[in-house]
């Protein structure tokens, strides 16, 4: 969809037309579910509408079809809530050409998408479903649905603040919604989850046609909401004295995800380019005749690479086996920085600079150079999650006429619930109530299970190399060292390292880095801006512009410092 006026399209609420968008699985093709007309309102038609847009919410779109919710432009490469957390916490590279400072990295233009996508796309087609559901009978439709409105409310309210919602999709009758506190929001995610679990547990008339996350599988889906209300207890126990207890009455139930088995995750098909384009959009975005267009995070892939991390094959994919001024000699067309010299906030803190050895290509946190003939030479997205190449040492260019679909394919994941978050989150919780033992020890598991998930996706590229797969005492020895990282370290140290291993878990999900990120302030160890003063760390990011511009009840903010509800650090992350 173009981007018009927000409020428009919510005063034009009842119009099917704002908000349906194609599945990408086979759907009924008698009709077409981008001009549906009031009275062909179809409940599995808006509930493949709100599994999509709830995806394409984290991780964007990649072909910008003129008929969904996103489009191209904008700082950013590419759309989604994830993006924005990745590129701040240095899981991918924040290297906007236009600037270095934070305040100016992310404008207001950036997150039109993502408002018009929860407003107009996901919220507007609940609204729509809801009633012929109800209707219908259709309970488990509605479970899904209030699932996924509790997340992408929250998810909101974790990236603006207070937002619009108590008012919102009122027509003619408001269209100026106020927006409500984040507190607020939060507790009505709660009562939403709670009333989902009701409907996941009652008699249906009849399943949702297209169940892509859990195959209707109502079980799996209980425990992913209690795991989504540990998750929001844990992002409230700084400001929430109960948020403990609840927290670990969950724990005790044994109800929610605790099995890798029972991931939550959506899977991209890998099938198709266009109408729609149903790879992972980091795949379409980077396996291009251009070549890749991301830079990836010098930070992270440094720390893996020099601490053997068992995921780094699979998280990136190499083009070449060498980067200038590492093995190779510096070169200023390809890499500017290969022939400057750190500056001094670097050198001062022993980070690395410009390059790694290895082949690994990427870039440093908040490097503002151009943009150089670089698509076929740097380091670009792996097989997990993205579903682009295993590196088995290939050195190959991700996109040739002969192979232009190199790697899965686009067939990856987006990861919205994993078991061994789970595992972090136990950890968190237990490290901030001084049982560090527990903490050590639910951190471990989930390095565990992450390694396990990550390796499993190797096959799916069909010139995967299982003898570059990590063995098993490859895994050992990394997830010994890092036991005695933990062990070596005081509690400040075991932060650090809680946080690098989150970090390194979530790959593929930068809201759980970006919140981590904030509500604990670790790690500190984080590569640094490479401006030496970038100004104050992005607590929460400016209102989208047609918000402020069409609804007379939201201010923009005077910047992008101010905290959400749940951040009541003193400071911003210390790792600028």
């Amino acid at each position: 969809m173009k981007k018009f006026n927000l409020y428009i399209i919510l005063i034009l609420f009842t119009s099917l037309i704002v908000g349906v968008s194609c599945e990408s699985l086979e759907l009924d093709k008698s009709k077409d579910p981008f001009n549906l007309s009031p009275d062909q309102a179809d409940v599995e038609y808006l509930f493949n509408a709100i599994e999509e847009d709830f995806v394409r919410q984290i991780d964007g779109d990649a072909d910008y079809d003129s008929n969904d919710n996103w489009s191209s432009g904008g700082s950013t490469n590419g759309d989604g809530l994830s993006l924005f957390g990745a590129e701040l916490t240095r899981m991918y590279s924040m290297s906007n050409t236009n600037s270095r400072n934070y305040n100016a990295v992310y404008q207001a233009t950036d997150s039109d998408d993502e408002w018009i996508n929860a407003y107009a796309g996901i919220m507007n087609n609940i609204r729509l479903m809801t009633p012929l559901a109800e209707a219908a009978g259709k309970t488990r439709h509605i479970g899904i649905a209030q699932f996924i409105e509790a997340y992408t409310i929250t998810a909101m309210v974790d990236f603006y603040g207070d937002i619009p919602y108590s008012e919102m999709g009122q027509g003619l009758n408001n269209a100026n919604p106020k927006t409500d506190s984040g507190a607020s929001i939060y507790a009505a995610a709660i009562s939403l989850l709670d009333q989902a679990i009701v409907n996941f547990s009652n008699d249906a008339t009849a399943d949702p046609n297209v169940e892509v996350f859990y195959n209707n599988d109502y079980d799996k889906w209980i425990k992913a909401a209690n795991t989504l209300k540990m998750k929001l207890y844990l992002q409230t126990r700084l400001v929430d004295n109960t948020a403990t207890t609840k927290f670990n009455d969950i724990v005790a139930s044994g109800n929610y995800i605790t099995d890798s088995a029972d991931d939550l995750v959506y899977r991209w098909g890998g099938t198709s380019t266009s109408n729609p384009d149903n790879r992972h959009p980091r795949y379409g975005l980077n396996y291009t005749p251009t070549g890749a267009a991301d830079y990836m995070s010098n930070w992270l892939m440094g720390t893996m690479d020099s601490e053997n991390d068992p995921r780094i094959r699979y998280y990136f994919y190499r083009q070449v086996p060498a980067v200038p001024g590492q093995e190779i000699p510096a070169d200023e067309e390809d890499l500017k920085c290969s022939l400057q010299s750190a500056p001094a906030h670097y050198t001062a803190g022993g980070f690395t600079f410009c390059s790694l050895p290895n082949g690994y290509w990427g870039r440093d946190h908040g490097d503002s150079d151009g943009l150089p003939p670089d698509g076929f030479l740097k380091t670009t997205f792996g097989v997990y999650p993205a579903g682009g190449k295993f590196d088995g040492d290939n050195f190959v260019k991700v996109y040739t006429d002969a192979n232009p679909t190199r790697g899965a394919k686009g067939n990856g994941i987006t990861p919205i619930l994993l078991a061994s978050w789970v595992n972090f989150m136990k950890a968190e919780m237990a490290l901030a109530n001084n049982n560090s033992g527990l903490a050590r020890s639910e951190m471990l598991e989930g390095i565990q299970k992450s390694i396990a998930k990550v390796m499993s996706f190797g096959p799916n590229d069909p010139e995967y190399d299982p003898g570059f797969a990590p063995s098993g005492s490859d895994i050992t020895d990394f997830t010994d060292a890092v036991a005695a990282s933990w062990d070596a370290a005081d509690l400040t140290g075991k932060w650090n390292v809680l946080g690098v291993q989150q970090f390194r878990a979530v790959f593929g999900n930068g809201i759980e880095s970006y919140n981590f990120y904030r509500r604990t302030g670790y790690p500190t160890t984080l590569q640094p801006n490479r401006a030496p003063s970038p100004g104050n760390f992005i607590r929460s990011f400016y209102y989208p512009a047609n918000a402020v511009n069409n609804n007379a009840n939201i201010s923009q903010k005077a910047n992008q410092s101010q905290p959400v509800f749940w951040d009541n650090n003193a400071s911003g992350p210390i790792a600028n």
